[in-house]
């Protein structure tokens, strides 16, 4: 890759002018579709045994699709229908390729670290590979303005970076979501891992991506939202149709989600998981798409996704510990 041409932004004075407005100006966007609209529809997915894709659920009404098969190919059928970008937000929380017979600690006890085949990792080479790929589909769906949330450690944060200054990405924060009761770590040779990254990206260096800049400084008490966010683990009543092992709390992806879009918008999830981008989105008045590959994992979501209304009415004086989550590194013990 040739390097890119970098130039020296200097402010001018009128940035300083009290009487200039600092509003951050939000861009021009285009409606969103009237409700009851399927954003997919015209689109033709692959069939049969090997590389199928079928829809799970359909609730035109509120805007949710649900999809199980394989995420690839579900964007290349996307992006071949709109080749201008269909989506205002993608939230992925991809596989950090953990489970390779390292050990953590779960509920007080020594467990394994073994998530199921998909987060084995492949070695260095061959996992980028995998992260450079959905990143490019992810790009070619996003419209013109969208932005990109993607969730990870150090395991695999840098790669999906780098990849992402590849694919000219246009970096916009990194966000540390620090985990206030996170499992010891047992090796006692390490700092406990208490953190994972999120990296939120615009479509190119073109992009006007929208930030709502107002509402998340009035969720901050009125000051300036900074890039560190303290949010506990997902809480009990989200675990009540059942858990996933990697989920992530609905109040950290509903920030991001409020962060940058509007009411209507679209948001996919490529690694859907147990559901949370669809319940947080649904819960935020948004319309949201997901795939999943594994077929337990797409049930709960569907469950998860068809009581989002319902989901959190139920206040609980006490949050659990944060005991499950892919921030801890594979201990080895010696």
């Amino acid at each position: 890759m040739g390097v890119a041409n970098m130039k020296l932004a200097i402010a001018s004075d009128a940035s300083n002018d009290p009487g200039v407005s600092r509003q951050p100006q939000k861009p021009t966007r285009p409606p969103a579709a009237a409700p009851g609209t399927d954003p997919l529809a015209g689109i033709t997915f692959p069939t049969g045994d090997t590389g199928a894709i079928r829809r799970a659920m359909s609730d035109d009404a509120r805007g949710a699709w649900l999809y199980q098969g394989n995420c690839l190919a579900f964007l290349d059928a996307i992006a071949e229908r709109h080749p201008g970008g269909l989506f205002d937000m993608i939230f992925a929380d991809p596989p950090y390729f953990l489970s390779n017979g390292g050990i953590t600690c779960h509920a007080g006890k020594m467990v394994k670290v073994d998530k199921g085949e998909w987060d084995k990792s492949r070695g260095a080479e061959l996992n980028h590979e995998f992260n450079t790929e959905w990143l490019r589909r992810c790009q070619r769906v996003l419209k013109p303005n969208g932005t990109l949330w993607v969730s990870g450690t150090q395991h695999v944060i840098f790669s999906v970076g780098y990849a992402m200054q590849q694919l000219g990405f246009k970096l916009l924060n990194d966000i540390a979501w620090e985990k206030p009761n996170p499992p010891p770590n047992l090796s006692c040779r390490y700092f406990t891992h208490s953190t994972e990254t999120i990296l939120w990206a615009a479509k190119n260096e073109k992009s006007k991506h929208c930030f709502n800049y107002q509402d998340m400084k009035q969720q901050n008490g009125g000051k300036q939202m900074k890039s560190v966010w303290r949010l506990t683990a997902p809480k009990t009543e989200e675990k009540r149709l059942g858990k996933h092992p990697t989920q992530k709390p609905v109040a950290l992806v509903a920030r991001c989600i409020l962060a940058s879009t509007q009411e209507g918008d679209l948001v996919l999830d490529p690694f859907l998981g147990g559901g949370t981008t669809a319940v947080a989105a649904l819960e935020n008045r948004r319309r949201t798409i997901g795939i999943e590959l594994e077929e337990k994992n797409l049930q709960l979501a569907v469950r998860r996704a068809e009581n989002a209304a319902s989901l959190f009415n139920q206040t609980k004086p006490s949050e659990e510990p944060c005991q499950d989550e892919r921030s801890q590194s594979p201990m080895v013990t010696v």
